[in-house]
């Protein structure tokens, strides 16, 4: 099941490592973890909370 989409997953997939990183370089806050969040709705193309919201980024198959 897909609800995220193109643009949408590779910007999740760039502030999730941006966000992951600091975690390990910059001020290493352990806050940096939440990057995990988009990294990984991006990685799998599904957002648990797109459904609830009713939104659906990726392109629909007819």
């Amino acid at each position: 099941m897909c609800n995220v989409g193109g643009i949408d997953r590779i910007l999740r997939v760039i502030v999730g490592l941006a966000v992951l990183s600091l975690v390990f370089i910059g001020p290493q806050t352990p806050w940096g973890w939440l990057g995990l969040i988009p990294l990984v709705t991006g990685a799998f193309s599904f957002c648990p909370l797109y459904p609830l919201l009713g939104i659906k980024t990726c392109a629909t198959k007819d």
